[in-house]
């Protein structure tokens, strides 16, 4: 028995009963060349490939600390941390202890699962191990006594080393304030820390799922549909972009950092070792600790720049980003592991993974570069290019639905009103009449010139019947060939109206031209709006049900709160909020509001609104004052109303993300449900200015 890894997995298949089990993990680690630190995360590693009893897993943790403290004591060089951010190795002997009365006294028993925290927090799980510490499951006391629906929470127990180092409690109390100043959904809510004894703890929400980690270890793991990955690396790009907004780097994100709840959701988790790259007069701790001096990163995805200790900058957390993107989708490491100091000086590059799109493609190699100066600049530029793919794969085949659900669709009267305002003055375009061919000159003849016969006697040339009305079918097919636009269609014996949203080309004029040269179309009058080419893809998802709902009856409805008119006008800062009304049938609400920047706020429903579901005929508010605010980049941008008869997703989506990605994925929802005349779609173009 040579491993520990070997150890846990001979007793995990049966093939070694716990007793010997234990004999053996004693006999491997009195024997064992490698670091503690290293110990340490082949547990963590082998437990997240395949959980482990949370007694045993606990057990096997205790025994390593005590090998810890054993060490310590010799002098030996096992440390998880590092003591001087200027060393050139990532593990430096650690702080002499103090002299001790008992030679060899037996290191204190710490609390593992079973135990109770300060008579309130009952271990119950072992559910994870990062650099900092251990993570439980626990039962809150209080919250049973007080019949909380969910009296669990998880708690981050320090290692013992951890706890040896003399900035230890300040680190935990430095994760603990800025876990808190950065509540986004993307990132689990930290409550507090406190100690008991010797155990310093940190306590914050629980999450039901399994870290990102376990998904990668899994046996024959060989990668995951792009979709998927859009979808993680969207929630775990949107923590990140939070997070640097405020002035914070993760500097260890990797996939043990990243849990996948059960109800679909993405959160990052343990931002202990965040540095402030942004430092300002306010942030007066920064000359006083730092959480870099204490060196925990994991070097597979840590950048060089981290490896050579320079200052942090969030191009590091990119290329941690697109490492893990990179071995989601293929189940391989960018660099086969190697870090990325190693990867460098060997001139190692990614190979491209098989099947994916040039823009995603071209979005892991900018957030791999080895050199931070040719590395993506932002999350949101490395979302925005991994994100490309998505609306490629699936415009043309949107755009082909489109045509059929507008060719089929019952052409009746709509009586629709963009944004609760006046409609333009109709633009009428007139075919004149056909008019009466000219009389056809007579033949040459050599004839004799007879008489003409009298005025009785004279017979009109016949005149042409005029063409039949156009059909409502031809109509729509007209329409439907009509690219990125969202139109309907009405006939009045030879007029034609038409009402929607349109881009260009063709324009309103061209539109105009087109259907004014259709056999039968005597006037044309357009009710349009005219939307930029971004707008396309969105038009293209939803256009066909907004075509379908309109061609029904309509009546949902969405227009800004207070607005007056067609020009819905806002300008920076001021807060967006919208007015709503749903169909005459129960259904469920989701406002998304989509940027020039290429992403997609959920309005409704988000972590923060939750409820989505609404009568009939029901007439709402969307946001309120200061919830949410105008900002860059400015200009024509659509608001969304999208109600369904069943709840559009099983959980809540990142406030924010791609928008090809979304939509992607909404288009995915619409088609599998069946209730399809209960889909309503409405849309409410804004334009947006600096102050």
């Amino acid at each position: 028995m040579d491993s520990l890894a070997h150890a846990i997995r001979q007793l995990q298949t049966g093939a070694l009963p716990r007793t010997e089990f234990f004999a053996h993990v004693d006999h491997v680690l009195e024997t064992a060349p490698e670091s503690v630190g290293r110990l340490l995360e082949v547990l963590s590693e082998e437990h997240a490939r395949k959980p482990l009893p949370g007694e045993v897993y606990t057990e096997i943790q205790h025994r390593i600390e005590r090998l810890i403290v054993a060490r310590q004591r010799k002098g030996g060089d096992d440390t998880f941390v590092q003591t001087r951010p200027g060393a050139n190795t990532l593990r430096d002997p650690p702080p002499p202890l103090p002299p001790r009365d008992d030679p060899d006294p037996e290191p204190e028993r710490m609390k593992g699962v079973g135990d109770t925290l300060n008579n309130r927090f009952v271990l119950e799980e072992c559910i994870g191990f990062g650099g900092m510490g251990t993570v439980y499951k626990a039962l809150d006391l209080r919250k049973l006594e007080a019949s909380d629906r969910k009296p669990y929470i998880a708690i981050k127990v320090l290692n013992v080393q951890f706890r040896g180092h003399p900035k230890s409690l300040i680190a935990l109390q430095r994760e603990a304030r800025k876990a808190q100043a950065l509540a986004h959904p993307n990132i689990v809510s930290v409550y507090d820390f406190d100690r008991d004894g010797p155990m310093v703890y940190l306590t914050m929400e629980y999450l039901k799922g399994k870290p990102l980690s376990q998904v990668l270890r899994a046996p024959g793991f060989a990668g995951m549909p792009y979709a998927d990955v859009l979808r993680i690396v969207t929630g775990m790009g949107n923590a990140l972009a939070y997070a640097h907004a405020h002035g914070f780097v993760h500097c260890d994100f990797k996939p043990g950092n990243v849990v996948l709840t059960d109800s679909g959701n993405v959160k990052v988790i343990d931002f202990g070792i965040a540095r402030v790259f942004q430092k300002t007069e306010e942030d007066v701790d920064v000359t006083v600790f730092d959480p870099g001096s204490l060196g925990a990163l994991t070097p597979a995805y840590a950048s060089p720049e981290m490896l050579e200790h320079l200052d942090p900058d969030p191009r590091d957390d990119i290329y941690a980003l697109a490492c893990i993107a990179y071995e989601m989708l293929t189940g391989r490491h960018p660099f086969t592991g190697a870090s990325a100091l190693q990867a460098r000086g060997a001139g190692m590059k990614p190979q491209r993974p098989p099947g994916l799109a040039r823009g995603p493609w071209h979005a892991l190699k900018c957030g791999l570069a080895l050199e931070r100066s040719a590395r993506t600049p932002t999350v949101e530029r490395f979302l925005h290019d991994f994100g490309s793919g998505a609306s490629k794969a699936r415009y043309g085949m949107l755009a082909g639905a489109a045509a059929g659900v507008v060719a089929a669709a019952a052409l009746g009267a709509a009586g629709w009103h963009w944004m609760h305002g006046k409609p333009p003055v109709p633009a009428t375009v007139s075919t004149p009449p056909a008019s009466t061919p000219a009389a056809t000159p007579p033949a040459a003849v050599h004839e004799p010139i007879q008489a003409a016969p009298p005025p009785a006697a004279t017979v009109p040339a016949p005149v042409p019947a005029p063409a039949p009305a156009p059909t409502p079918a031809a109509i729509a097919a007209a329409l439907s060939r009509i690219p990125c636009a969202a139109l309907v269609g009405n006939v009045d014996g030879h007029a034609v109206t038409v009402r929607g949203l349109l881009s260009t080309p063709p324009g309103p004029g061209g539109l105009k031209e087109q259907l004014a040269a259709l056999p039968g179309v005597a006037a044309v009058q357009l009710d349009v709006a005219q939307v930029g080419r971004d707008k396309c893809p969105v038009l293209s998802a939803l256009g066909p049900y907004w075509a379908a709902y309109r061609q029904a009856g309509g009546g949902a409805a969405i227009h800004l709160a207070g607005a007056h008119g067609p020009d819905a006008q806002l300008t920076e800062g001021d807060s967006l909020m919208v007015d709503v009304t749903t169909p005459a049938v129960e259904s469920y609400i989701a406002v998304d509001y989509y940027s020039l920047d290429g992403s997609v706020t959920h309005l409704l429903p988000n972590e923060r609104a939750r409820d989505n579901r609404a009568p009939p005929n029901y007439t709402a508010t969307i946001g309120s004052l200061g919830e949410w605010g105008i900002g860059k980049p400015f200009g024509a941008e659509l608001v969304v109303l999208l109600t369904t008869p069943a709840p559009l997703f099983d959980g809540v989506r990142p406030i924010s993300e791609p928008a090809a990605g979304y939509l992607a994925d909404v288009a995915g929802r619409l088609d599998k449900m069946r209730a399809k005349d209960s889909i309503a779609v409405e849309f409410l173009q804004i334009h947006t200015r600096p102050r």
